[in-house]
């Protein structure tokens, strides 16, 4: 993304707003020694040289740059306008806030607004929560995504992490967001507080009107982490069944050994044994062999049923081991697990073949 062609574009849109911009020092600086750095590194480095090239002051610099990036393509591209705000902007709050308010609207200020967080953090988290009430969605869930605990790609916020209720004037204004894109950020927030302070987050969302759709949504994404582990806390929220009475039957593979690329498939039977129906959430974790041997557990969830008194359902799933960026596999044994409402039932080995 940060290539000669887009720096040949930047240079160019740039020079229309600063004439005084030298576009062609800066395209060589740019694209030099550029194939050694990785994609951060590239972004960053792009607003060093913003900041050695552009003529003027902070202030100046802001001005010129609100220009540029209605000119630019919407992307991850566009994160180096915030990034140039985090690096620079950190002795002029008042603008800098302002700028990321701005500049998130057409590529997400999340990474940038931490660093305030970590300088100020009760003044930004108060302008935060003002971004809440904003008219722009993007603007809101900058709100929420900027002040996770654990934002992917980004350092904690150990302020949160203590203190979980320092984010909860933004979580309450945006419970109801009617922008999906809004409540997706607002689940992952709440889901981020359940890995430290899992009561603090069900006590929360317990006093949510579950009866509204938007924030039915988000106590169910947000719930997510606890229930794949079993929290009966969180269980209850939903009205699973705390301690399922069911039996595992007939769990089999396709196949035992699987060549990489390739999809097993595997099939079993819940049977109740319950006079009552039970509310269940039906999950399978896949052990994948970690470099040393040991097996880590992935849990993929699989469906929500309502198992009726002596019901007995069928279940069919497939799943395809390949290699992504995100994940390398290993050769050998590997383990399949059928888990409901975060309890283990059975299980079968089966190797992968590199």
């Amino acid at each position: 993304m940060f290539n000669k062609k887009f720096f040949e574009h930047f240079a160019a849109e740039i020079s229309k707003v600063d004439r005084s911009f030298k576009a062609k020092d800066f395209i060589e600086d740019a694209l030099m020694k550029l194939d050694d750095l990785s994609l951060n590194q590239r972004m960053r480095n792009t607003s060093k040289l913003l900041k050695k090239y552009l003529s003027g002051d902070y202030t100046k610099n802001i001005d010129i740059l609100r220009k540029v990036i209605t000119r630019t393509k919407a992307g991850y591209t566009n994160l180096v306008f915030p990034d140039f705000v985090s690096q620079f902007g950190l002795a002029d709050f008042e603008t800098s806030l302002d700028a990321l308010r701005y500049f998130t609207q057409f590529g997400s200020s999340e990474f940038a607004i931490r660093e305030f967080l970590k300088v100020d953090f009760d003044s930004t988290i108060e302008t935060m929560y003002q971004w809440s009430n904003d008219s722009n969605y993007h603007v809101r869930r900058l709100a929420s995504e900027g002040s996770r605990p654990r934002l992917p790609w980004s350092f904690k916020l150990d302020e949160v992490i203590r203190n979980p209720a320092v984010t909860k004037p933004i979580l309450e204004t945006l419970k109801c967001d009617s922008e999906v894109y809004v409540r997706k950020s607002v689940a992952n927030h709440l889901n981020d507080i359940s890995k430290e302070n899992p009561d603090y987050m069900i006590n929360l969302v317990r006093t949510w009107d579950q009866s509204n759709p938007h924030t039915a949504w988000i106590i169910k994404h947000a719930n997510r982490t606890l229930i794949k582990r079993g929290n009966k806390e969180s269980l209850s929220v939903f009205g699973y069944e705390k301690n399922p009475k069911i039996q595992l039957l007939n769990l089999t593979l396709n196949k035992k050994r699987i060549k990489l690329g390739k999809t097993l498939e595997f099939k079993f039977e819940l049977r109740s044994e319950k006079s009552t129906s039970q509310k269940l959430v039906v999950d399978y974790i896949v052990h994948y062999r970690k470099k040393s041997g040991e097996l880590l557990p992935k849990v993929f969830k699989l469906k929500d049923v309502n198992l009726k008194p002596n019901e007995s359902l069928l279940f069919l799933k497939t799943q395809t081991f390949k290699d992504f960026t995100t994940r390398k596999h290993f050769g050998g044994k590997h383990l399949l697990e059928i888990q409901v409402n975060g309890k283990k039932f059975g299980k079968m080995e089966f190797d992968i073949v590199i």
